[in-house]
C-alpha cells in the first residue's frame, strides 16, 4: 500500500498523505495539494470542484474571489463558516497556461475518480450529516456519475450510504453572470440551497 493509500487517523495525517499523492498527473504542475479544512466534527460538509489559482498558491480552499463570495453568502444564509467543513472534489489545481495567467481547466472523469479516495477519507473523519455539492464536478464525485446540477436542485438526493446531498451552483458561476437581475436570482437560489443543507444538518 502506497503512502497515498494509507487510511489517516486525523485530518492532519490526511493532509500529509495528500501532499504525497501521485494518484493522477495533476500533482505534476500544481504548486501544492489543497486539503479540506474546517470544523473537525462539522454537521455540514461543502464540496467544491477544485482549487483555483489563489487556492493553489495558498494551499487552502476557498480563499480566492469565489471563496470570498462564498463566505459572504454563507453569512447571508446565517451559517457560521467555522461550523462547516469545506473541501473540493479534486485536490490539485488543473489549469491551462495562457501567457503569465493560469486559467482554470475542468477535471476529467478519471481525475475526479482518482481523487474520490481523499474525499472519502474526509467524509470518514468528519462524518457530516449532510453534504452540499457545489458544481457538476462535486456532484459527479459524490454520485459516481455525471448528473446536471439543474436536475437535482430543489430536492434532496440520497447517496449510496444514505447521506443526504444538496446540489447547487458553484460561487464562481455567480461571478460570471453579467446581468444584475439574473445574478441576484441565482444568488438567492444559492442562499436557499445552503440554508436547506444547514437545516438538514440539524
Amino acid at each position: 500500500m502506497s503512502t497515498a493509500e494509507v487510511e489517516a487517523g486525523s485530518l492532519a495525517e490526511l493532509a500529509q498523505a495528500e501532499a504525497a499523492c501521485t494518484r493522477c498527473p495533476l500533482y505534476l504542475h500544481a504548486t501544492q495539494v489543497v486539503p479540506g479544512e474546517g470544523h473537525r466534527q462539522a454537521r455540514m460538509m461543502v464540496v467544491g470542484e477544485q482549487p483555483g489559482d489563489k487556492e493553489d498558491l495558498a494551499g487552502r480552499p476557498f480563499v480566492g474571489p469565489a471563496g470570498q463570495l462564498f463566505d459572504q453568502i454563507l453569512a447571508e444564509a446565517g451559517i457560521p463558516r467555522g461550523q462547516v467543513f469545506v473541501t473540493n472534489a479534486v485536490k490539485h489545481f488543473k489549469f491551462e497556461q495562457r501567457g503569465k495567467r493560469r486559467l482554470h481547466a475542468r477535471p476529467n472523469a478519471g481525475e475526479i475518480e482518482r481523487c474520490k479516495w481523499w474525499l472519502g477519507q474526509e467524509r470518514k473523519l468528519v462524518a457530516p450529516a449532510v453534504l452540499v455539492a457545489m458544481g457538476a464536478t462535486a456532484v459527479r464525485s459524490l454520485l459516481g456519475r455525471a448528473v446536471s446540477v439543474s436536475s437535482l436542485r430543489d430536492e434532496v438526493t440520497r447517496l449510496e450510504d444514505g447521506t443526504p446531498m444538496v446540489a447547487t451552483i458553484h460561487p464562481s458561476y455567480l461571478l460570471r453572470i453579467r446581468e444584475p437581475e439574473a445574478r441576484e436570482k441565482e444568488r438567492a437560489g444559492f442562499v436557499a440551497d445552503l440554508r436547506r443543507g444547514w437545516e438538514l444538518a440539524g
